[in-house]
């Protein structure tokens, strides 16, 4: 079980996340942070925190764009704290996906009694692995993974890759969907990046028998072959479908 909740800023003010550090930390929050959209992407699926606090003005990305593709396979509630006070971007933000919003400049206390609203609606979290298939052993809560006793190390990409794969168990995911996971874009110019994490993932997922847990599936995409895990799938996915 978590001792403290947990918070991920992304913003790239970086006044904004000093004072949102200090105000979070004082009250028992561990806090993460990142700058851009793409770092906080990667964040999200390395850490999962427990919610997350974003502005809308992003450097690299629409603020917009990153809470859809956020929501496309993470569930940890979203507070937007931006500087757009525009009821329009309340109304998009919140249909995006976003659970609550709040402008800037904001009122520390309020915003703390809206962490603390967002915090109730969180479903119990089990104690202990959440997934077990074969030797294959994964503890979300701690972000940890084993294989038959051996503890597997992943880089914050590989993480984010491997989560995805296996929210999704089962199903073909394809390039284009990592790719948005990963780095935030539907271009194929990182392919040859995503062709070299699989492989490295493959290499750290072997077991003793030399089974391969990650199947590429032609030029669409990947499956990991465990049984789908009811606590951390995506439910609002349908059996059998393709992620795109």
């Amino acid at each position: 079980m978590k001792p403290y909740p947990s918070a991920l800023i992304i913003d790239d003010d970086r006044p904004i996340r000093r004072l949102l550090r200090n105000l979070l930390e004082a009250d028992r929050y561990r806090v993460f942070e990142a700058e851009t959209a793409q770092s906080g992407m990667k964040e999200a699926a390395a850490r999962f925190p427990d919610v997350i606090i974003m502005e809308l003005s992003l450097p690299d990305m629409n603020g917009l764009t990153i809470l859809r593709r956020l929501r496309e396979w993470n569930h940890a509630p979203i507070l937007i704290l931006s500087s757009r006070d525009a009821e329009a971007d309340k109304v998009l933000a919140l249909d995006s996906g976003a659970n609550d919003y709040m402008t800037k400049p904001f009122g520390p206390a309020e915003l703390l009694a809206r962490l603390r609203v967002l915090q109730r609606s969180l479903p119990a979290e089990p104690d202990g692995p959440i997934f077990e298939h074969g030797g294959l052993s994964v503890d979300v809560t701690a972000r940890a993974v084993t294989l038959h006793g051996r503890k597997v190390e992943l880089t914050p990409t590989e993480q984010v890759i491997f989560y995805t794969l296996l929210r999704h168990a089962g199903k073909l995911v394809t390039r284009k969907h990592l790719f948005r996971c990963v780095w935030g874009t539907d271009s194929e110019s990182k392919l040859h990046d995503l062709h070299v994490y699989i492989a490295n993932l493959r290499q750290k997922l072997r077991d003793a028998s030399n089974q391969v847990l990650i199947q590429t599936e032609g030029c669409a995409g990947y499956r990991i072959l465990v049984p789908a895990p009811d606590s951390i799938r995506d439910q609002s996915i349908e059996p059998n479908l393709e992620v795109a």
